[in-house]
């Protein structure tokens, strides 16, 4: 079950976004510093991925299949990007020991930027997880959205953070989602299977990205959770005894959303005491997120004072 977004070449959903960008795009008018903002999980790269691979495999062998939303996977345009080689795409992401986007990595592409093209097509730059630039970065980034290169595209990716306005100001944004029905109609055709059957209503309302979801269906496949009758008790403790956050970080942001739902589970206008330790718990996970620290003493004093007490 492989998510990753520039290996969907299907785009389920979002058509009616994506026939904007396009028309945008054949009119010439697509601007060059766009936004897509929506939930994480719900498709905005996988969005962005064949936007990018219309516009720059439109003269070559192979184009983008418009009438089907389907990039072609014999493209030479897309198999660069695969490669890491396409030199009319430039990708920043978090790096996967990092937790923030760091300034170097905006200086690296400035130096890429200021290279002569090697063709006279669009160069797009995308950057994932926008939310995740620091300070620094976002001043860097700033001088080149202001006065970019000519020809060159920016395509953003805001998980429905807050963002600098100075930011923000400079890109045109639009915002992307999914009803309920269309996130199980996507994860049913990924899975090829009916995602009712899996997991539990309960989840499903929280978990309503597709993103999210697999991340959660691969868990539970990794470690042999039953989602369709979950006992949340006996889950954390089992994750939380076993360390399993520390083998995919992927796994953190799970425990962070299963506390929270263990305390609307069991919180009570008569429990006082749960009350009290809910919003304690929210601040320090808050915390541990704001200033990298370390969850595993949030996790241990979470089965302790909670799951054992």
């Amino acid at each position: 079950m492989n998510l990753n977004p520039l290996t969907q070449i299907n785009l389920f959903e979002h058509k009616e976004i994506f026939n904007q960008l396009y028309q945008l795009s054949k009119n010439n008018t697509l601007p060059n510093k766009i936004i897509l903002s929506g939930e994480k999980g719900i498709g905005k790269s996988t969005l962005a991925y064949h936007l990018i691979n219309f516009v720059l495999s439109e003269n070559e062998e192979h184009p983008y299949d418009f009438e089907n939303n389907k990039i072609n996977p014999d493209n030479r345009s897309y198999k660069l990007m695969l490669n890491k080689s396409n030199p009319n795409f430039y990708l920043i992401d978090v790096l996967e020991e990092k937790k923030n986007i760091d300034i170097n990595q905006i200086r690296e592409l400035i130096i890429n930027l200021n290279k002569s093209s090697f063709n006279n097509k669009k160069r797009f730059v995308l950057i994932d997880n926008i939310e995740l630039l620091n300070l620094n970065s976002i001043n860097a980034l700033l001088k080149i959205l202001e006065e970019p290169n000519e020809n060159i595209n920016f395509i953003l990716i805001n998980n429905n953070k807050r963002v600098l306005p100075t930011l923000k100001s400079r890109c045109l944004n639009f915002k992307v989602f999914l009803t309920k029905d269309q996130s199980i109609r996507i994860v049913n055709q990924l899975l090829n299977d009916d995602i009712n059957t899996i997991i539990n209503d309960k989840l499903f309302d929280y978990y309503a990205t597709p993103g999210k979801l697999f991340k959660l269906i691969k868990l539970s496949q990794e470690y042999n959770l039953d989602l369709a009758n979950i006992d949340l008790n006996t889950t954390l403790k089992t994750i939380i005894k076993d360390k399993i956050y520390k083998k995919d970080k992927s796994i953190t942001e799970i425990i962070y959303s299963f506390i929270e739902l263990y305390f609307r589970d069991n919180i009570s206008s008569k429990n006082i005491s749960l009350l009290k330790s809910y919003h304690y718990f929210l601040e320090k996970i808050n915390n541990t997120k704001i200033y990298n620290l370390d969850e595993e003493t949030l996790f241990m004093e979470f089965e302790d004072k909670i799951l054992n007490g």
